[in-house]
């Protein structure tokens, strides 16, 4: 019997966080086959010796991709927008990591990050990589654009609910996430001692990750032109190194309950491999180098609103890991093809 042909993939920027975390996870890929690494600032330099723990990737760093059919971008938005068109000009398929697709309307970029978009004609054809709800949208995909870690927390927790019409559409959504979350490149506020012993919320009111989420709520529950949805989304920044706890917050429509929640959930993720519904309040220590998200979900006794808690590895089912479950699909392969299920204990 014929070996099935491994596919070639690069990575582009393999030298952040998000961009290591797939080198890690791709090197062992049984159909994806990483031919190639680009970064700039090490160009030339190989992977094991930027990074020790790659010690068995037999790669060097370089600054063009040029033999892989999928590419994964770990670039900065601006730069991804700036390079997606070239590579599917190429006939490369994309699945992007950065924020450079995921919102539908062009004009939100500007508010939200900083610039006009300069490839708006591709935030048409850009599938959601979501895979829980978008999987049937994967397999025809060029360019995929990977949720933010944050939304990934909320939408996963939210989405049976609002699928299913059991809450309002009127949302509080409180999160946390481990430093890693803030990128590789040195700033102040990521220092040890700024961070450690020390939760802060931040960008309150104002983070770039609220038009996302309210985008992927009115997606989900079907009301994508609808002005109902509301959403109140705070962020906050916690002394680990990796994970997302949020918290969210609705009012359960009339004659729903608890009870009919829980059986809704346990429906919806019963053969999701990568999402947990448990009885108990998760951990983010539960999926530590996991690709799973754990979700619960509880009633406040006392103004009878329902709280879904999610948790995830930020760096592996928020980004990476996540990128690679889409890359799974759009191919073809079990989806869980070259992903860890199991976290690491202690």
């Amino acid at each position: 019997m014929a070996e099935r042909r491994r596919i070639p993939v690069a990575v582009v920027n393999g030298a952040g966080y998000g961009g290591v975390e797939l080198l890690r996870l791709l090197r062992a890929h049984p159909a994806f086959e990483l031919v190639e690494v680009t970064a700039r600032s090490d160009a030339g330099k190989p992977v094991r010796s930027v990074f020790p723990p790659l010690a068995d990737l037999d790669l060097a760093f370089g600054d063009r991709v040029e033999r892989a059919e999928l590419v994964f971008l770990a670039l900065p938005d601006h730069a991804s927008v700036e390079l997606a068109p070239t590579l599917l000009a190429e006939g490369r398929r994309v699945v992007d990591l950065s924020a450079g697709f995921r919102l539908r309307d062009e004009k939100l970029y500007p508010t939200w990050y900083g610039y006009e978009h300069s490839a708006s004609a591709l935030l048409e054809t850009a599938v959601y990589g979501l895979t829980e709800w978008t999987r049937e949208q994967l397999p025809e995909a060029r360019l995929v654009a990977c949720p933010g870690c944050y939304p990934t927390a909320a939408l996963l927790a939210l989405g049976p609910a609002l699928k299913e019409g059991l809450i309002a559409p009127d949302v509080i959504v409180d999160a946390i996430s481990g430093v890693s979350g803030a990128g590789r490149t040195l700033r102040l506020t990521s220092h040890f001692s700024e961070v450690n012993e020390d939760v802060t919320a931040y960008s309150v009111g104002g983070h770039r990750h609220w038009p996302e989420i309210l985008q992927g709520m009115r997606e989900i529950s079907g009301e994508v032109s609808s002005k109902e949805a509301r959403l109140t989304f705070t962020p906050h920044l916690a002394p680990i190194t990796r994970g997302i706890l949020a918290t969210c917050y609705a009012n359960l429509r009339e004659g729903v309950t608890l009870a009919d929640v829980r059986a809704v959930y346990e429906h919806a993720y019963a053969q999701e491999p990568f999402v947990e519904f448990v009885a108990e309040t998760p951990h983010t220590k539960w999926t530590l180098g996991s690709n799973r998200c754990f979700i619960a979900a509880t009633l406040d006794k006392h103004s009878q609103r329902l709280i879904l808690i999610s948790a995830l590895d930020n760096l592996v089912k928020g980004a990476a890991g996540q990128a690679i479950q889409c890359a799974n699909v759009m191919y073809s392969l079990l989806e869980t093809l070259g992903l860890p299920l199991e976290g690491v204990y202690p």
